[in-house]
């Protein structure tokens, strides 16, 4: 063993080595999903030589390799503005501005990547990262739309989970439309696609 794992031993269970040290693995981890076809490809050897620290660092801090996943994808998601609760519409646009803005980068899109592509082959894995990082957007969107019926800015027969569906549908054709060397956003992208959604939710 060396000094260095000597003192590692040391430590409390449960905590990593330094901030510096975790930070160092989340972004090893994102590194190397961003790079790999496939979650089943990663391990944590890979990720320790890429973040240049020992196994036992990452194992002090998560206990598999499931759980450093699930930790580092939802590092990705920036929290969600607080909402001024003016108008439907401005809070959506300000979602929407978060949600847009993730698809500049390349690690932000994994998560979607994964949740689309990787069920079936890692359903309880992929099931623990939409509750960590998809869930409670959708929490926040549903609560807005159901708030905008209730307020009379949208229709009354409004089906909340359709249009629900119908601005997540919208922001994953962005995440997976775009092709490399062509991912800027038109200006006003987010409030674009609220108002073009909002025509068919808005009383009539």
């Amino acid at each position: 063993m060396t000094t260095t794992d000597e003192t590692q031993a040391t430590r409390p269970a449960g905590r990593p080595r330094s901030a510096r040290a975790e930070k160092a693995i989340i972004d090893a981890t994102l590194d190397l999903i961003s790079e790999s076809s496939g979650l089943g490809e990663l391990s944590i050897e890979a990720i320790a030589a890429r973040a240049g620290v020992g196994k036992t660092t990452i194992y002090r801090r998560w206990s598999n390799k499931e759980d450093l996943l699930v930790d580092a994808l939802a590092a990705l998601k920036a929290p969600l503005p607080t909402l001024a609760g003016r108008s439907l519409r401005e809070d959506l646009v300000a979602c929407a501005e978060v949600f847009l803005r993730e698809t500049r980068n390349a690690r932000s899109r994994c998560v979607m990547n994964i949740a689309m592509n990787e069920a079936e082959r890692h359903p309880r894995l992929v099931q623990r990262i939409h509750q960590a990082t998809i869930a409670p957007r959708r929490a926040v969107l549903t609560a807005l739309l159901e708030r905008g019926v209730a307020t009379g800015e949208l229709r009354a027969d409004l089906n909340v989970p359709i249009a629900l569906a119908s601005l997540i549908g919208t922001m994953v054709w962005y995440v997976r439309g775009f092709e490399p060397g062509h991912e800027d956003l038109p200006e006003g992208a987010a409030e674009q696609v609220v108002d073009h959604l909002l025509v068919g939710l808005v009383p009539r």
